[in-house]
């Protein structure tokens, strides 16, 4: 029998690193020996851009332990407690709106919408992220305006078109339910409510809310049967031509910092400047977050916008480069300053049908089966 070869750099360890050029070939065994080793540092080397900084960079792999701040330390109390409040409608203005209407627990914690429908239906401007992994994000929403979950909580309240609530209120609403008054003591010491306890609360539930193990886990962690030759190849085309590894690293798969995607829709009704909004800095015009790809394949549909339904739609985009048009009518107008600039990373990847399935096949094994949570029974 024929043996199956795929791409491959070079063995060396990831203390180097190279640009995509004319590939070697391997056998599909030794790479699948290679990744399902529990090694990483025999893993072939990382194919990384010339403006990823090689001092940080940080490979895929297995999570680690959830991180608590020294601020907000974990008590299941305060966890308790977040959950409840997560799930409150009595939170928003018209006490018809939680947390988790856009993010839904079975709906891998988001609601698989376009974009979401808030106060008196209107609809948000950018696509629900789920808050699956959370705690292993340095800043929160897509132009990254919270710098903590901490931090996160506060903004969905207040928002005219999510719950609409001013924050005064919300907590004076909270305070005044008799049933909430025993469930802070146990969290907190005493019966205060104010809207920096709520705030911890919900972050502390919300770091409860992280993925199972999953078949990539399995597999880059000694089971090396768990995956299939496609999905082997998938990883390594992850991490070597189809370039995703550039902003998609770490064990988070993400590299929590913004990008210009070409995905600004310039000068369209669903024009977004993204980062740009929070910084004011020209260089952020188009920048959004990294989102994570696990639990990627529950999370439709994608984009800052909502606008691919398939992920075959959101790897074939990158496969060409984004090949965003350029508005030339703006060009020498009031706009011109404004008119994004791509990441440069951002090219052509020549990638063939197989090998985009292929690396489709890796993507999904970063996502686990759907779970139900008991949802709370609301104090009175």
């Amino acid at each position: 029998m024929k043996k199956l070869i795929v791409p491959l750099l070079f063995l060396v360890s990831l203390t180097a690193y190279k640009t995509v050029e004319q590939p070697d070939y391997i056998d599909i065994q030794e790479l699948r020996k290679l990744y399902s080793g529990g090694d990483v540092t025999k893993w072939p080397a990382a194919a990384l851009h010339e403006n990823v900084d090689k001092a940080t960079f940080q490979d895929i792999g297995v999570l680690p332990p959830v991180p608590y701040p020294d601020y907000n330390p974990y008590s299941k109390e305060k966890e308790s407690l977040g959950k409840i409040l997560f799930f409150d409608p009595r939170l928003s203005v018209s006490g018809q709106i939680a947390c988790a209407s856009c993010h839904n627990p079975e709906l891998g914690w988001t609601d698989n919408l376009t974009r979401s429908f808030g106060h008196d239906r209107q609809t948000g401007k950018r696509n629900s992220m789920t808050i699956l992994n959370s705690a292993y994000a340095t800043s929160l929403f897509w132009d990254g305006r919270a710098s903590s979950l901490e931090d996160q909580a506060q903004f969905p309240i207040g928002d005219p078109l999510e719950m609409n609530e001013k924050l005064t209120i919300a907590v004076d609403k909270i305070a005044k339910i008799k049933g909430y008054k025993l469930l802070f003591e146990a969290a907190f010491g005493d019966k205060k409510v104010n809207l920096q306890r709520i705030q911890y609360a919900i972050a502390t539930f919300e770091r409860s809310i992280n993925s199972p193990k999953s078949k990539f886990d399995n597999f880059v962690s000694g089971k090396s049967e768990a995956f299939t030759d496609s999905q082997v190849k998938g990883l390594h085309l992850f991490r070597t031509k189809a370039q995703c590894i550039n902003c998609h690293n770490t064990p988070y798969f993400s590299d929590n910092q913004f990008h210009n995607d070409g995905q600004t829709l310039f000068g369209t009704k669903n024009e977004d400047f993204g980062r740009y909004n929070v910084t004011k800095d020209v260089k952020d015009i188009g920048k959004f977050r990294t989102p994570t790809l696990r639990e990627v394949a529950n999370t439709k549909p994608w984009m800052h916008h909502g606008h691919f339904p398939t992920l075959l739609d959101v790897v074939e985009l990158y496969n060409l480069g984004n090949p965003s048009p350029v508005q030339k009518k703006y060009l020498g107008t009031a706009r011109d300053s404004l008119i994004p600039k791509a990441d440069p990373m951002l090219k052509k990847l020549n990638l063939n049908k197989e090998e985009i399935s292929d690396l489709l096949a890796f993507i999904e094994t970063l996502s686990t089966p759907t779970r139900r949570i008991m949802t709370p029974t609301m104090p009175k």
